[in-house]
């Protein structure tokens, strides 16, 4: 009986020996552990392979990433813009944490936590300040780019002013002179070659204040300011674009709203933004069916007070990527655009205190508008 009652307490002390040597074990080694990755300046931290559960993250990983954003894998993963779509542990990334506002470059590693725990160890080094360095001179090689383009625009626009200013006052002469000796001729015989020759002159003397204006714009000048109805601006805009639009076989809707209050404006200025963006749009429905090319301008005020014009199409619109830098100078999806057309129309208007953006139509195509201040 003594024999076998004495029995049970050294077999329970070996049993405890073996269970809890082995956990202690594995106390020190986590602490040992921890103390390493502690000593390392970046933030670090391993995560099992099996369920991307964290086994270890040092105090920099805390700091930076602590929380419910740590305790797995995919929560840590989660909270980087597009990380998915460059997912490559053979490689460092640089990815923008949407949360801090902050840039990481991230690396993992394979190593193993013990003998039946695969896991990966990811560094995570702020470069926060690189990125914003490298924006910031990236920034700067574009102005210094545009400045030295819009400058060389500058100096084409000067010349084309000048020479193409006396061949336009040429045909303006031989357009009066032609007219005057029509109002001779038998009415009969002038009525439709007079139209066409009123229509040529209208063209020509637009095709001067334009150039006369570029001239003024590149000088940085004082617009001319002057009230106008804004139904006025779009038809004379219109009448020069009829031929144009008839050749698309395009069909143009106008939509003014009754009573709607006068602009303070230069008329030139203005009617050039409203013939890029009718030009844009007719040309941005070639590729339609001929029943489907339909054109809208429509004129209201807004909520805000203000004019707003409209200039609708029906065409193919455009991709996201290509609207955000519609108004970026010298960015065009024409293959011989320049790309300066709506930078420079954006710029008339914001002169004029409104604003010009991009819309997609809801019924497919697209929608320019733009406001102006009523007059006072």
């Amino acid at each position: 009986m003594t024999a076998t009652s004495a029995n049970p307490l050294p077999a329970k002390r070996a049993t405890n020996r073996r269970t809890n040597a082995p956990a202690s074990g594995r106390d020190d080694r986590h602490a040992n552990d921890t103390a390493l990755l502690d000593a390392v300046a970046v933030a670090c931290a391993a995560y099992a392979d099996d369920d991307g559960r964290l086994l270890l993250g040092n105090r920099a990983f805390s700091a930076e990433f602590g929380g419910a954003r740590a305790v797995s894998r995919d929560a840590f993963e989660s909270g980087f813009d597009d990380y998915a779509a460059q997912r490559d542990d053979a490689s460092e990334r640089e990815v923008f944490d949407a949360a801090s506002g902050r840039w990481y470059a991230l690396r993992w590693s394979p190593s193993r936590w013990s003998a039946a725990t695969p896991c990966s160890v990811v560094t995570a080094t702020n470069i926060t300040e690189r990125m914003e360095a490298l924006r910031a001179h990236k920034s700067r090689q574009e102005k210094l780019l545009f400045t030295s383009r819009f400058m060389s625009v500058g100096e084409m626009a000067t010349t084309l002013a000048h020479e193409l200013n006396q061949p336009l006052a040429a045909i303006m002469n031989y357009l009066t002179v032609g007219l005057r000796l029509l109002d001779e001729s038998p009415a009969s015989k002038s009525d439709r070659l007079g139209e066409a020759l009123r229509y040529a002159r209208t063209q020509a003397e637009h095709a001067a204040a334009v150039i006369a204006r570029v001239r003024e714009f590149v000088r940085a000048r004082e617009p001319k300011l002057a009230r106008h109805a804004l139904g006025d601006l779009v038809k004379a805009v219109l009448d020069l674009l009829a031929l144009e639009a008839e050749r698309h076989r395009v069909s143009i809707d106008i939509e003014i709203a009754p009573e709607l209050p006068e602009v303070e404006v230069d008329r030139v200025m203005i009617e050039q933004v409203l013939l890029n963006l009718i030009k844009n749009a007719i040309e941005a429905m070639r590729e339609c069916a001929p029943r489907e090319r339909r054109l809208r301008v429509a004129a209201r005020r807004n909520l805000d007070d203000a004019i707003e014009v409209r200039v609708c199409d029906r065409g193919c619109g455009l991709a996201p990527a290509a609207a955000e830098q519609l108004f970026t100078p010298f960015f065009t999806t024409k293959p011989d655009g320049l790309g300066i057309g709506l930078s420079i129309c954006r710029s008339i208007v914001e002169y004029h205190g409104g604003r010009l953006f991009f819309e997609n139509n809801p019924e497919g195509g697209s929608v320019f508008a733009f406001t102006l201040p009523a007059a006072a």
